[in-house]
């Protein structure tokens, strides 16, 4: 019986290949920030309210003005075939049918135009690297523009790729017959075998991720799309300062699922700083380690606009393909609803800071 996301991580667990599974579910190094980012979130203790009318509750709201149906937007997650034959598609559609938003990984099994092909009505943003050779990223902002995506995610926190020795071990790289198709599609090439000393995905990037990456390119990639720009992998409240002043629409307070810099600070941790910082000037969401409908109010009432799943609509993906997925939004979306019952919240409006003690209070 499936009842909520660590119930579809097990089963995942099962149906995907070795290999492919530490891939997905790893860390870097010893993955203490892979496990710090869900105690962060569990730590936190909510200071519910009572005798208020909740019942009508409303949790439809928009992120850089596009309605969504519940603040909770599909992360952008790389090579999804792995996980099902139907990859990114059957993401897309599981977004579509939950009404959320998905933003599209540079590194998908399946190409951009491809993806905004299925259910091309629903909401997708693009996720960017900005690469040495800046004519790869060009290409690829060119084919999200014509596309019809509605914004650009630019992960700013992988400069370059940070040692995850999960896959050193088992040799990953992708099976026969896959590839990453943006990659191939931009003239980058497929990703090569593992050695030794680094998995193929590793071997990939050395040499493609520009080390140079400053906030400079924020501006660069509005001008050349003439899309928002929401910037993923921000910690610290001058980053995000930073961020904004070269243009950012939108920050993500990301520490990459704690798969970059081992040690790194927990997102829940990171984010009131951050919200603080900003001061209501754009939108600020995070990521890492959400995986119950409390996270999630807790995340919106330390001031998040939304929450991005990464991991868990892939093990939906894994389990029941779109179907699946589907489901996973739709039970983090259903324990929402109820932690804002509990809570005293009707609204989303509601869920204020005073909800939280402790770490959590701002």
């Amino acid at each position: 019986m499936l009842l909520n996301l660590f119930d579809y991580e097990r089963a995942a667990r099962e149906r995907v290949a070795a290999s492919a599974w530490d891939y997905q579910a790893g860390g870097a190094n010893d993955e203490v920030t892979l496990r710090a980012n869900r105690a962060a979130w569990e730590a936190i203790e909510i200071r519910y309210r009572t005798m208020v009318d909740v019942s009508r509750r409303a949790m439809a709201t928009t992120v850089l003005g596009v309605p969504v149906s519940m603040p909770i937007l599909v992360a952008p997650t790389a090579m999804q075939k792995l996980a099902h034959p139907d990859g990114e598609s059957g993401m897309a559609r599981a977004a579509a049918a939950a009404g959320a938003l998905l933003v599209v990984s540079t590194t998908a099994t399946t190409g951009l135009s491809d993806v905004a092909a299925v259910e091309p009505a629903s909401p997708k943003w693009f996720q960017v690297y900005v690469y040495a050779g800046r004519e790869h990223t060009e290409a690829l902002v060119a084919q999200a523009v014509a596309a019809g995506y509605r914004a650009l995610m630019l992960t700013v926190d992988t400069p370059v790729l940070g040692r995850r020795e999960r896959d050193i071990r088992s040799g990953f790289t992708l099976p026969a017959g896959m590839q990453i198709a943006n990659a191939v599609e931009a003239g980058m090439g497929a990703v090569p075998t593992a050695t030794g000393e680094a998995s193929g995905l590793m071997r990939h990037f050395r040499g493609l991720h520009d080390p140079s990456i400053a906030p400079r390119d924020i501006q660069w990639l509005r001008d050349l799309s003439g899309l928002p720009v929401v910037v993923k992998g921000i910690v610290r409240g001058d980053d995000a300062r930073r961020a904004i002043d070269h243009g950012a629409s939108a920050i993500v307070v990301s520490n990459h699922g704690g798969r970059q810099l081992d040690t790194a600070i927990a997102t829940a941790r990171a984010l009131p700083e951050v919200v603080a910082a900003v001061d209501g000037q754009v939108e600020v969401y995070v990521d890492g380690g959400i995986r119950r409908g409390s996270d999630v109010l807790k995340a919106l009432a330390m001031g998040a606009r939304g929450v991005l799943v990464g991991r868990p609509p892939v093990w939906g993906l894994a389990v029941d393909g779109a179907a699946g997925a589907q489901h996973v939004l739709e039970l983090l979306r259903d324990e929402l609803d109820l932690a804002m019952a509990l809570a005293g919240c009707p609204s989303l409006s509601d869920i204020t800071p005073d909800l939280l003690a402790g770490a959590g209070a701002r």
